[in-house]
């Protein structure tokens, strides 16, 4: 018989008449006995805990109550019976909000989004700049243009660039009837315009004789929208309109550095202000424009936030400039003309070139 360990021997109670080491020792009659019932008993002990163990985990579980019954009674003052008669407005339109998913938010101060396109796309072009003042910057730069291509040798001496500039205003002028948000003068006629200035803007960064005959081709056509007529020459696009095509950035940042010191001589003073307060409107709303139209998509840096809060900044300065001087208001006009100039500096810090 092999030995049995100490632990089951004290369970047990009983050493079986043998000591760890497998030595046996003598038993007496009695001693035997006492060992017999020993055992006895502890086996009986271990049949009860084995049955009492079975017992235990035959006995049912105890379920949770079922759900009550739904008394549709009871909710009727709680719970709308349809949805949808809750509901105030109309539906959103997720088709038409897809669509215009690839268009870039407005910056803070847009009045009714942001233009796209070469449409009114919903927005209000009305809001940063009138009627009056696209005509008038149409006149303006005629004269500019007709002093830089007066002759060749003034042209290729440096008119071209004047020209460029002035070309690129007008080009973005008629771009912006052309989308405007209702009828106004030249409408018909503004898409055609708006990609035959555009081209000879693009044109003029060389002083050439192909370059000056082009310009004077645009200036015939711009006096003759003047008096009435419409322009004689064609466009060749063949693409979908692009506002990033109305005009190369660094001409239309050219016109924005004239509008700057305008206003800034405009609110030297007060009596500056009273002075020169319709020039104030011309120029702020010409900023608001441009403001607008370069944060569109294709243009330069048109997908750099930093650069697009700019521009926001600056067309939010020009309208804010606008409103104060249709006020009478000096003190407003001077905080917009500064917070506008400087928006302007850190971008120029940051973009210029």
């Amino acid at each position: 018989m092999t030995g049995i360990a100490p632990p089951v021997k004290t369970i047990l109670n009983a050493d079986f008449g043998y000591d760890v080491g497998m030595h046996t020792a003598p038993l007496s009659g009695r001693s035997v006995a006492s060992r017999v019932r020993g055992l006895t008993v502890a086996i009986v002990a271990l049949t009860v805990a084995t049955a009492d163990g079975q017992t235990a985990r035959s006995k049912p579980v105890r379920r949770a109550a079922p759900p009550p019954a739904w008394d549709a009674a009871a909710v009727s003052g709680t719970f709308l019976e349809d949805a949808f008669t809750g509901l105030q407005g109309p539906r959103p339109d997720f088709a038409a909000a897809q669509r215009g998913a690839g268009t870039p938010p407005a910056g803070p101060g847009a009045a009714e989004g942001t233009p796209a396109g070469g449409g009114n796309a919903g927005f209000k072009w009305s809001t940063l700049v009138s009627e009056e003042t696209l005509t008038d910057e149409i006149k303006d730069m005629r004269a500019v243009v007709a002093a830089a291509a007066a002759r060749p040798t003034d042209f290729k001496g440096g008119g071209y660039d004047k020209a460029r500039a002035a070309f690129s205003s007008v080009a973005l002028a008629f771009g912006v009837i052309a989308a405007y948000d209702h009828d106004i003068r030249w409408k018909k006629d503004a898409a055609t315009a708006r990609d035959l200035f555009a081209r000879v803007g693009f044109n003029c960064k060389t002083g050439t004789d192909q370059s000056f005959a082009e310009s004077k081709a645009r200036l015939a056509d711009l006096e003759a929208m003047l008096d009435g007529g419409a322009p004689q020459g064609k466009p060749d696009r063949d693409e979908d309109f692009q506002w990033s095509q109305v005009a190369a950035r660094p001409a239309l940042m050219a016109r924005l550095e004239a509008a700057d010191s305008a206003l800034a001589a405009a609110v030297a003073s007060k009596g500056d202000f009273v002075r020169l307060i319709e020039r104030v409107v011309h120029e702020a709303e010409m900023v608001a424009a441009i403001g607008a139209a370069i944060q569109q998509k294709d243009f330069e840096f048109h997908d750099d936030d930093t650069y697009r809060g700019y521009a926001a900044a600056m067309r939010d300065a020009g309208v804010a400039a606008r409103d104060a001087a249709r006020k009478k208001d000096y003190e407003g006009a001077r905080t917009a003309v500064g917070t506008l100039k400087k928006s302007c500096d850190t971008c120029h810090g940051e973009y210029r070139g």
